[in-house]
């Protein structure tokens, strides 16, 4: 066997159907378009969000709300996560590498400190942000904070 006879599978190509080619192909006349009106002519294409003449509903709802272009997205880590993965690893510092090694961060994502839950080990936490209560409560066991 070489490249010479090889072939499709049979059934596996399909002749393609020649339209507008007389009447006795079957399709021929109006080449399966219908009658008259848009969509029978060439270079007809449908407006996104065109309902057929109705209002479209883009017009018909009123605009609202406001999107903050200076917000800033931070990823929420609580004080309790920390302690787990200080612990579980026997971490003295917990920055934003060790945050991504574990999984609960991204590559590019900003980290702040929430204080949900507890810490009682003594561990140096860097972050993009902290809240006031995560700060305190870091210090009161302490730990240190260091904000990049």
């Amino acid at each position: 066997m070489d490249l010479s006879n090889i072939q499709p599978a049979v059934g596996a190509v399909k002749s393609k159907t020649r339209i507008g080619r007389g009447a006795g192909s079957g399709k021929g006349g109006t080449s399966t378009r219908g009658h008259k009106g848009a969509k029978s002519r060439s270079g007809y294409s449908r407006k996104i969000g065109f309902e057929g003449g109705q209002m479209p509903i883009q017009r018909r709802l009123p605009k609202f709300g406001f999107k903050n272009i200076n917000r800033v997205e931070y990823k929420a880590i609580n004080i309790s996560d920390i302690e787990t993965l200080a612990t579980a690893k026997g971490l003295q510092k917990v920055g934003l590498a060790e945050l991504r090694e574990a999984g609960l961060v991204s590559k590019n994502q900003l980290v702040k400190v929430l204080a949900k839950g507890a810490i009682a080990c003594k561990v140096e936490v860097e972050a993009n942000a902290f809240s006031e209560a995560a700060q305190k409560a870091i210090e009161a066991a302490g730990g240190s904070i260091n904000k990049v």
